[in-house]
């Protein structure tokens, strides 16, 4: 493996969120399928943060572990063809967000790619950069006139990525209430989130889950919003006056290899992923830099002298460069998908462990990110990881928030850039601070990472 970076500076000063500690040995099935349902980033062993690769057996059978940037290139590059999606993961998010991006494999994912991948392209994506920074400022006037009151900031980043989600994608506005909207997507995935141990177990999908009745309403709820949105969008471009968003681009799009559109059916699962995952990791992110921040008086300051040294008015996101080491920071600590897990398709060896096949293969952010070998105090929150030499110092696939390989996230520059420019309008605004007396903040894993309890901080205007 390749060796941890040392950076310098006090390290006593540093600020180090509450995770939940590593166990030091295997759990028993009962309490391991409790632990893995309450909060799965509770049931990792103090040995997956120190060893390239560990593999035994449990209750999903043969699981593999892999920390090693070498390795994990060799699964998600090398020999990516022999790993797909695994039964696991799709028994819990195909229901909800259909056969889209996320959730396709074989040449069905292939085509996707590749009809999708214009939409997202660099071009694209900087054309957005306005819709975001209006988003941003939307958003710093409303904290602004909260001055000394204390809000609920993780509902505060859903209601401003749902706005740049309007601003770009659904140009003509969502027929329903963006905070209903916003709760929806909370729904669903504190409900399809705890691992149900039918699915650990590979009961049939047609036997019912709890999570998956209680999702319901939400996902008749995202059907509803999503097939209004298509029928509206569909007539504006039979009269040649749609809008050119995503949403618009989604439908005109064609794969280059043979000229095909996607389906209605792909068309709405894409857009439901982008509704339900795009929004709650790019929320997420912002909800646990803000934290993060706030704990961190040295890193504030400096973001702060970065922000209001780009002047007022838009931002650039090329002039932020410290505002997107913080986010990149953030997103190393809390990962926005916290681990990600892939099935063999063929038996196959990864460095010297033989991995059976159709045995489950994962890569765990949550622990990559934290690994000793790799990391220089992993725990801390230190944003100069992502500056100069530090960032080209750091190996391709030790750090994989958006994933790696063909199936990286197509998103991944749009919300990075969009969580840069909403974190410098909000920073330039307001200053955030924990109320006394709170609770420990620990983050959970609902498919995302999020904090437990919400996240209640108050607002002190700049100005």
């Amino acid at each position: 493996m390749a060796e941890a970076i040392t950076l310098g500076g006090d390290v006593g000063t540093r600020f180090r969120p509450v995770v939940p500690p590593p166990l030091r040995e295997q759990p028993g099935l009962f309490r391991f399928l409790k632990a893995v349902r309450a909060n799965p980033i509770t049931t990792w062993l103090e040995e997956h943060f120190t060893q390239p690769v560990v593999a035994g057996e449990g209750a999903l059978g043969r699981v593999t572990v892999v920390s090693d940037p070498v390795l994990i290139r060799y699964l998600y590059v090398d020999n990516a063809a022999n790993y797909r999606k695994d039964d696991l993961q799709r028994r819990v998010l195909a229901p909800g967000l259909g056969n889209g991006l996320l959730t396709a494999e074989g040449e069905e994912w292939r085509l996707q790619r590749r009809t999708l991948a214009p939409i997202f392209s660099a071009r694209h994506v900087q054309g957005f950069a306005a819709a975001m920074n209006a988003a941003g400022a939307r958003i710093a006037r409303r904290m602004c006139r909260r001055d000394g009151a204390t809000v609920d900031i993780a509902l505060e980043m859903t209601r401003v990525t749902l706005d740049v989600l309007e601003r770009t994608i659904f140009t003509q506005g969502l027929s329903s209430d963006p905070d209903a909207l916003g709760r929806a997507i909370t729904r669903f995935l504190e409900a399809v989130g705890p691992i149900d141990p039918l699915d650990v177990f590979g009961v049939p999908s047609f036997v019912p889950r709890i999570g998956r009745l209680r999702a319901r309403p939400a996902t008749r709820f995202f059907e509803e919003v999503v097939d209004e949105l298509i029928a509206r969008r569909r007539a504006l471009m039979a009269a040649g006056s749609a809008p050119a968003d995503l949403l618009t681009l989604l439908l005109q799009a064609q794969d280059p290899e043979t000229g095909k559109g996607l389906t209605d059916l792909e068309v709405k699962a894409n857009i439901v992923t982008f509704i339900a995952a795009g929004h709650e990791t790019t929320a997420n992110a912002l909800t646990w830099a803000l934290y993060c921040l706030s704990q961190d008086p040295v890193s504030l300051r400096r973001l702060e002298e970065e922000v209001d040294g780009a002047g007022e008015g838009d931002f650039d996101v090329d002039a932020l460069p410290f505002t997107k080491a913080v986010m990149e920071e953030t997103m190393r600590l809390f990962p926005p998908v916290p681990f990600m897990s892939r099935q063999a398709i063929a038996e196959d060896r990864i460095g010297r462990i033989k991995i059976p096949r159709n045995s489950l293969v994962m890569v765990a952010p949550y622990v990559l990110h934290r690994h000793r070998t790799l990391w220089d105090d992993p725990g801390a929150f230190v944003p100069d990881r992502f500056l100069g030499e530090n960032r080209s110092a750091i190996p391709r696939f030790a750090y994989l928030p958006f994933g790696a390989g063909p199936r990286v996230c197509i998103g991944q520059s749009f919300s990075l850039q969009e969580a840069a420019l909403v974190l410098a309008h909000l920073v330039r605004a307001v200053r955030f601070g924990l109320p006394e007396g709170h609770a420990p903040i620990i983050p959970v894993q609902r498919v995302t990472l999020r904090p437990e309890s919400g996240l209640r901080m108050s607002v002190t205007n700049r100005g």
